[in-house]
C-alpha cells in the first residue's frame, strides 16, 4: 500500500446531485395565465369608459368589472372606484360596495367625501352567521 488516501476515498458514498425541480410546462391557454398589474392611467380609463357603457346599457355585472379592472390599473383612480361602488350597489353586493366606498374615502383631496359618507351609512350592514 502506497497511501491511505486512496482506501479512504473508496469509503465515502457517492456524491448526490442535487434534487432538481421540475418545471412546470407553460400555460397553454392565455386566459389562464394570471394577469400582472402595474401602473398604466390609459388603460385604467380605457377600462372606465367601458364600465360607463355598461352601466348605462344596465348590465351592471360587466360594469362591475371593468371598474375592478379599471382600479387595479390605477389604484388611485377615484372615479374608478366611486363607480365600482356604484355598480356593486345596484348588483345589491354591499360588502364590495363598502369596500370600495372606504377606499375612495382613504384617498387624499376628495372633494365629495360627505355625499359618499352619507351613501356609506345607508348601506345595509352585512349579515352575521349565528
Amino acid at each position: 500500500m502506497l497511501s491511505g488516501a486512496p482506501a479512504r476515498a473508496q469509503n465515502k458514498p457517492p456524491a448526490v446531485p442535487p434534487a432538481v425541480k421540475e418545471q412546470e410546462p407553460p400555460e397553454e391557454d392565455p386566459d389562464l395565465i394570471p394577469k400582472e398589474y402595474s401602473f398604466n392611467p390609459l388603460e385604467a380609463s380605457r377600462n372606465v369608459t367601458a364600465g360607463n357603457f355598461y352601466f348605462k346599457k344596465g348590465n351592471y355585472r360587466a360594469a362591475s368589472r371593468r371598474y375592478l379592472e379599471a382600479s387595479k390599473w390605477d389604484p388611485n383612480s377615484g372615479e374608478a372606484l366611486l363607480k365600482l361602488a356604484e355598480a356593486d350597489e345596484k348588483l345589491r353586493d354591499f360588502a364590495g360596495a363598502r369596500e370600495a366606498y372606504t377606499k375612495y374615502l382613504a384617498m387624499p383631496d376628495i372633494k365629495d367625501a360627505d355625499v359618499v359618507k352619507k351613501k356609506l351609512a345607508r348601506l345595509p350592514q352585512a349579515r352575521t352567521k349565528k
